[in-house]
């Protein structure tokens, strides 16, 4: 039918059904928009974890369920977050920093799979920096952190791995740039990093670390953005505009959601304002941004000029009318008088801290100088005598060729792929977790083998223990140690601490009664008892819960590379983040060829018959 219609007749037809489209989306009272259809019910949004971006997500967020849709937001990696974009299992990103991002974002943009709305933000910054008595030390430019390298640590300090910033620098520092061969880059977490530059304030130590604005760290502290950069972050200072971004056709098919998405204007002041409020009040990201949209109505007005409810009434009625509702509510009169156990748990947490700082210094610097003089001394070893010392050793453990043939054989492979040095870190990490549980664990589980109420007090604490989610226990960890090796060590403790105390009651708890009554017969002593009947019968039990230690110290080397530990766990944090498959295969293997070798090592030790 097309084909036959006449060249001019055709552009008529276009003309006109362009003009009553155009008709329509601005005929609609106040210049709002048609409303969106029921597919567009669920808005799905991605966070990528940084506090501004999931300030300006919440308060987005806030917005569209009042106007009756349905915000679901799901947290994930840059890439992860264009990688979903394209597969249109996300709908819009908020926090598209560029240019820092460009590289993530080119090819997507490119192949048009991903949209650029508009910046929703101007005037960020995004850069390196140092507090303000570092700079007046003379700490001012790129240029001058070689100078203060011993002071330093030869350190900066980063965020979440695979994370764009962190990428710069990782360059910078590959590439030589202002003589930073020897520095290295501490990869955690955004939190984990303010964490570390709070304690580096408070002893007035200097440091490096990425900073950025908006943020409250603008605010909490007194820094200094280095001069020189532009050659790694851009000039004025890695001046940034952050934009919205969705999936191919999405305010097309959403254009009351497009509309909103073009009027949405930030400024660093109002996010900082909500970020302060979920850093240092310690507000979800839903009632800051609830509070922070509640005390800029006339910026809101703006925000919904020309957009409707999900059923096409106006918005501002219907926010209006949500707020009153939200407040009436059952659920909102719970939550509006919640219980402050998060507050108490914070408060105890800064009395620690104030108050046992010696102690705290003590067992960071038995745990971590145990964990990096090990590292250090396994480094110093030559890689292919470390590797005939270990299998030495599963020789005589396990007296199999076969098994040491594996264990060389492993070793060579993850040499061969590149992992060595983060391997004998975590191996370093095991080991002393290991065989700090082995000391506290087995002398608890021998006394609550023979105290039952004190068997019956541990069982909660233990379950505890193992059932707490771990990341709950790098919070405090991270307040109370800082960045590095002795948060994930204490953290690997408390979650592989209960396998060897219960092992070790259940084997005491099962030796023969029959033998014992010989013991006593003989006049054996409680300390002979323990030395030349229990222990012996209980042996193979015990070394069970010790291999079982092992396991679960090797679960954490994920989450001890979340504080800046490294290891193992720095790549596979780093190839999630950057969705790089082969990398995360790669380090994940051999992760479970290291569990393996060590499983092997200590199976046989079990499995023996024991002496008695």
């Amino acid at each position: 039918m097309k084909a036959m219609l006449p060249k001019s007749l055709r552009r008529l037809v276009a003309g006109i059904t362009a003009a009553v489209v155009a008709l329509t989306l601005l005929g609609v009272p106040g210049g709002a928009v048609a409303a969106d259809g029921p597919g567009c019910r669920t808005v799905r949004l991605a966070d990528i974890g940084w506090t501004d971006v999931t300030a300006t997500t919440a308060m987005f967020s806030a917005l569209v369920r009042d106007l009756g849709y349905d915000p679901v937001t799901t947290v994930l990696s840059v890439p992860v977050t264009y990688a979903s974009l394209k597969n249109r299992d996300i709908d819009i990103f908020l926090g598209n920093w560029m240019p820092s991002m460009e590289t993530d974002r080119h090819n997507y943009v490119a192949e048009g799979s991903v949209e650029v709305i508009r910046p929703n933000l101007t005037g960020a910054r995004y850069t390196l920096a140092v507090p303000a008595y570092t700079w007046a030390q003379g700490l001012k430019d790129f240029d001058d952190i070689r100078r203060f390298a011993p002071q330093l640590d030869h350190a900066i300090y980063g965020i979440e791995p695979g994370n764009d910033g962190n990428r710069l620098v990782l360059g910078m520092l590959k590439q030589e740039q202002f003589g930073l061969r020897d520095f290295r880059l501490v990869e955690s977490s955004e939190q984990g990093m303010l964490a570390e530059v709070e304690r580096a304030t408070k002893a007035h130590a200097p440091i490096v670390f990425l900073a950025w604005d908006p943020h409250p760290m603008n605010m909490r502290f007194d820094l200094r953005y280095l001069t020189g950069g532009d050659a790694v972050f851009g000039p004025n200072f890695g001046g940034a505009a952050v934009y919205t971004n969705t999936r191919a056709g999405y305010s097309a098919q959403c254009p009351n959601i497009g509309r909103l998405l073009r009027n949405l204007q930030f400024t660093t002041h109002g996010e900082s304002e909500v970020m302060a409020d979920i850093l240092d009040r310690h507000a979800t990201p839903e009632a800051a941004a609830r509070a922070w949209l509640h005390a800029h109505r006339d910026t809101v007005r703006q925000w919904l000029t020309g957009v409707t409810t999900l059923d096409g009434r106006p918005a501002s009625t219907a926010i209006a009318g949500a707020r009153e509702a939200a407040g009436g509510t059952f659920a909102g009169f719970i939550s509006g008088h919640k219980i402050p156990v998060g507050d108490w748990v914070a408060t105890l947490i800064e009395y620690i801290k104030a108050h046992g700082r010696g102690l705290f210094d003590a067992i960071s610097a038995i745990g971590g100088g145990s964990v990096n003089g090990l590292t250090a001394l396994l480094a110093a070893v030559p890689g292919p005598l470390l590797i005939l010392l270990l299998v030495a050793l599963t020789w005589l453990l396990r007296r199999s060729w076969p098994t040491c043939l594996f264990v060389a054989a492993a070793l060579l492979f993850i040499m061969n792929q590149g992992y060595w040095t983060e391997t004998l870190q975590t191996l370093a990490l095991v080991i002393v977790s290991v065989a700090m549980c082995t000391v506290i664990g087995v002398p608890i589980g021998i006394a609550a083998a023979h105290r039952p109420r004190l068997a019956a007090a541990l069982h909660p604490v233990l379950d505890l223990m193992q059932t707490l989610p771990t990341f709950v226990y790098l919070i405090p960890t991270l307040v109370l140690f800082g960045l590095g090796v002795v948060p994930g060590l204490i953290s690997t403790i408390i979650f592989a601490l209960p396998a060897p105390i219960r092992l070790t009651q259940l084997g005491i708890a099962a030796v023969p009664e029959p033998l014992r009554e010989a013991g006593a017969a003989f006049g054996a002593t409680p300390l002979q008892m323990l030395l030349k009947i229990e222990l012996p019968c209980a042996a193979a039990t015990i070394i069970t819960g010790i291999s079982q230690c092992i396991m679960l110290s090797l679960s954490m080397v994920v989450i001890a590379a979340l504080v800046g530990a490294g290891g193992l766990g720095v790549p596979v944090v780093r190839a999630l983040n950057t969705v790089q498959i082969g990398m995360g295969f790669e380090a994940g293997f051999v992760i479970v060829l290291l569990a393996i070798i060590l499983d092997r090592m200590t199976h046989s030790s079990a499995s023996r018959e024991p002496r008695t």
